[in-house]
């Protein structure tokens, strides 16, 4: 598998784990070596691992949090460091995103996810993904 296709894995997993709230697979995402950092969109910025994993917690146990989904996912590779740049819609709009990933001895890992919301929807020539399983 190519580093590109190696991140846009890890970019997908992220996704998923944060449309089935599934904490553990969350957790595993995010990197236990490096500082971490997260903008949940209208929120102060989170920094250390303590910090962004309660916040996954407090979002995963609200009901009322959203469905989301990854739209034209964009990858810069820099090393063993690696950019995403994406759409996320949710039932409120659409947001832009910013995903950094590290190489570690474990794969790709977070360690850095912004987003922000756009004045307009952009348009997508892609269709949307199918919803199915990694594995």
């Amino acid at each position: 598998m190519s580093q590109e296709a190696a991140v846009l894995f890890a970019n997908e997993a992220f996704y998923l784990a944060f449309a089935l709230k599934d904490l553990k697979g969350m957790d595993e995402l995010w990197s236990r070596h490096l500082p971490v950092s997260c903008i949940h969109p209208g929120w102060q910025p989170l920094f250390g691992r303590e910090a962004v994993m309660d916040s996954w917690i407090g979002l995963f146990g609200n009901p009322a949090s959203p469905a989301i989904e990854c739209r034209q996912p964009r990858v810069l590779l820099y090393g063993d460091f690696a950019q995403v740049y994406c759409y996320e819609l949710i039932e409120e709009g659409t947001l832009v995103a910013s995903n950094l990933f590290a190489l570690d001895a474990r794969g790709w890992k977070l360690i850095h996810h912004q987003a922000s919301p756009v004045a307009e929807k952009p348009q997508f020539d892609d269709p949307p993904p199918q919803r199915g399983r990694l594995q």
